[in-house]
């Protein structure tokens, strides 16, 4: 398994499927999100997410009705000093309907990558390669990383 490289300092987005790895412990990407924990509880980065993805990881444990899966979630992405949610303001609506326009994204992915663009991350991390169609994002796929060592 290969490993993720992380920038040195600044801020690590990170989109649903991180949040739901971490807080799921979905192997080998958990294992792999490690780090990136490590250093932002150390001081050395700071991760990030639009408030979008309290949403998006919300709608299975509640659909399941696994309320104690439901408060792991609720607890990782409002009680963490270590993650900070982002609002949706007007003017990355507007960022996001540029950047949907362009590049096709779903609404809700283009609000992630404007949500980042507009906070100038050092990375934008995913599984979803096809946020490398944002110009300017400096997206890392976690998949890609994992066969980078062979």
């Amino acid at each position: 398994m290969g490993s993720l490289i992380l920038p040195s300092t600044g801020s690590v987005y990170v989109d649903a499927n991180m949040v739901i790895y971490a807080v799921e412990k979905v192997a080998p990407y958990s294992e792999m999100l490690e780090p990136l924990w490590q250093k932002t509880a150390a001081g050395a980065l700071s991760v990030l997410s639009s408030e979008l993805v309290v949403c998006e990881t919300l709608i299975k444990p509640i659909r399941d009705g696994k309320p104690n899966l439901e408060a792991l979630f609720r607890n990782f992405l409002m009680n963490s000093h270590e993650f900070r949610l982002l609002p949706i303001t007007l003017g990355i609506l507007e960022r996001a309907a540029r950047i949907r326009a362009e590049n096709g994204l779903k609404t809700p992915d283009a609000i992630h990558a404007a949500t980042a663009v507009e906070q100038d991350v050092s990375m934008f991390l995913t599984n979803d390669a096809g946020f490398r169609r944002v110009e300017g994002l400096p997206v890392a796929v976690l998949a890609e990383a994992m066969h980078l060592d062979g």
